[in-house]
């Protein structure tokens, strides 16, 4: 193994947070920081800059596609895509960008997260550095201008421009989108936070690095962490102030745990040293499970478009609810990869609606299967497993909004037939069976190492983003998230970065000021 290097932080995953975080801390240029990236750089990559050819990534080179575990009541062939490339899933995603609404933010601080409530967290947002603007009129496509008409009538919720002017409950419109529409180049996390800083000297970017082990001294404290290079070297990287964990809800529990803290039992059952046992290690696992209708439609769609996803549509059926509990996005293309394994055929042209969870409530696990570090984990989602089928009956409403909608002009002269679940398909039993086989995900796992109060006792990290029992180290990407948010994600997770950053030169301040208090108290006339 090579000597090693040190910094004053390292933050490894070089993704949606830990792209804000390296960005803030290099703004002193007395602090170092190295970013440890499994994945490439993404400057001049046309596949990954430009948002509409998000589809294109999947599964391929830049793609990690984790496999979900057997799920009985579910879709088991769903794989999870956690990009493996600089700016992370906000290089990956079709950038959809919603402010978590008031109520996501006051849930969490109620499960114990002091200080993240929707006041407290507010402030966060107006600092993001993305360039989050509404779909471009010229990116508009026709069927899906008719789509909110239709939705907007048959759902009888409001039209929304901007939705990240005001909270809102329900509504239907085009999607706040964090792109630049003159060239449909993302403004992802990296793009935004770390392309005009790459000649920043205190910024190290080790880029095809992967992290598999954090060091710990006998204290407890977190001093670096070892990586292997493309090349087959293995370094550790050592951090003389803190080491920031940002390598997502799959990767971070992962790391955790093959680093030896997680459920002691689990670990020891593989012959991994328990280090330090923190049974919430991988529990807690949440994702936006959706299912998907699909129509053929009467000829070719217009080819004009952001990310060929662009409008959607929020419906809150509870009165009770804190914000929407039904949602959909609208696919201007037929998304069959699903309803093909079923024996459903594609349409040559279609479109597809997808009905979303918003606040599911199955929670499932994810955890190790073998001590070798390069073995991915399962990822359990236990899918439409909650005891009252809240989940299940959610996406049975879904499929029946979603037919009144496509009844409705002027989305209804567009369409030639349902294709999938089939007209035939009509009662709850036979809705739900099939929207639960063709399920699918729109890529947000979180909550496997959720924030919480000292009380929680499957709480991994407090409010302040410290690693319980340990000093030295901090979680700041999804996995910290105690509940789902209502809206993508995304934007979120940038406020946990922002968040992160401001929380570290508080810290660094504090640190700062401990000598001069020191001196205080030695002069004449003080305490000591």
């Amino acid at each position: 193994m090579s000597v090693p290097v040190a910094y004053d932080y390292v933050v490894i995953g070089g993704g949606t947070a830990g792209s804000v975080i390296a960005s803030r801390l290099t703004e002193d240029p007395d602090i170092r920081v190295a970013v440890i990236e499994g994945g490439p750089s993404d400057v001049d990559r046309p596949d990954v800059l430009t948002l509409r050819r998000w589809l294109g990534l999947l599964g391929g080179d830049l793609d990690y596609d984790y496999p979900t575990t057997e799920q009985p009541r579910g879709n088991s062939h769903i794989r999870h895509s956690r990009a493996r490339v600089l700016g992370g899933c906000s290089s990956h995603n079709t950038l959809i960008s919603f402010k978590p609404l008031p109520g996501d933010w006051d849930e969490w601080a109620e499960a114990g997260a002091e200080g993240w409530d929707a006041e407290s967290m507010d402030p966060y947002f107006r600092r993001l550095r993305n360039n989050i603007v509404p779909v471009d009129e010229k990116d508009r496509n026709a069927i899906a201008r008719d789509f909110v008409d239709a939705a907007q009538a048959a759902a009888g919720v409001p039209r929304v421009e901007g939705f990240n002017k005001k909270p809102f409950h329900e509504g239907v419109g085009f999607f706040d989108l964090a792109y630049h529409p003159e060239n449909n180049k993302r403004s992802s996390a990296s793009v935004a936070y770390l392309h005009p800083f790459l000649d920043r000297p205190n910024l190290r970017l080790m880029l095809e690095t992967w992290a598999y082990r954090l060091e710990l001294d006998d204290t407890g404290r977190v001093t670096g962490v070892h990586v292997r290079t493309k090349d087959g070297e293995e370094i550790l990287v050592r951090a003389e102030t803190e080491v920031l964990v940002c390598a997502g809800a799959v990767d971070t529990p992962r790391l955790l745990m093959h680093s030896g803290i997680g459920p002691k039992a689990d670990l020891e059952a593989l012959g991994l040293p328990a280090v330090h046992d923190l049974p919430g290690v991988g529990e807690n696992l949440l994702d936006h499970p959706e299912s998907v209708i699909v129509w053929e439609t009467d000829g070719p769609i217009p080819d004009n478009s952001a990310m060929d996803s662009d409008a959607g549509l929020f419906i809150r059926r509870d009165s009770e609810s804190r914000g929407p509990d039904l949602m959909f996005h609208f696919y201007q293309i037929p998304f069959t990869d699903n309803p093909e394994r079923l024996g459903y055929e594609k349409p040559e042209h279609g479109v597809s609606m997808t009905p979303n969870i918003p606040k599911p409530r199955s929670r499932g696990r994810l955890y190790l299967t073998s001590a070798d570090p390069s073995v991915k984990p399962a990822l359990d989602f236990r899918y439409f497993t909650d005891e009252e089928d809240y989940d299940g009956r959610t996406l049975v409403d879904g499929i029946r909004v979603a037919r009144e909608i496509a009844k409705t002009e002027p989305l209804a002269s567009w369409l030639k037939r349902e294709v999938c679940p089939g007209p035939e398909i009509t009662s709850d039993e036979e809705i739900s069976e099939y929207a639960r086989k063709v399920a699918h995900t729109v890529y947000h796992p979180a909550g496997t190492c959720r924030m919480g109060a000292t009380s929680d006792e499957l709480a991994v990290v407090g409010p302040d983003l410290r690693i319980r029992g340990l000093s030295g180290v901090r979680i700041a990407d999804a996995s910290v998230f105690p509940t789902m948010p209502a809206v993508n994600p995304m934007i979120g997770v940038l406020m946990v970065g922002e968040k992160c950053a401001e929380l570290l030169f508080e810290e660094r301040d504090r640190e700062r000021d401990r000598p001069d208090d020191r001196a205080a108290m030695l002069a004449p006339g003080g305490e000591a």
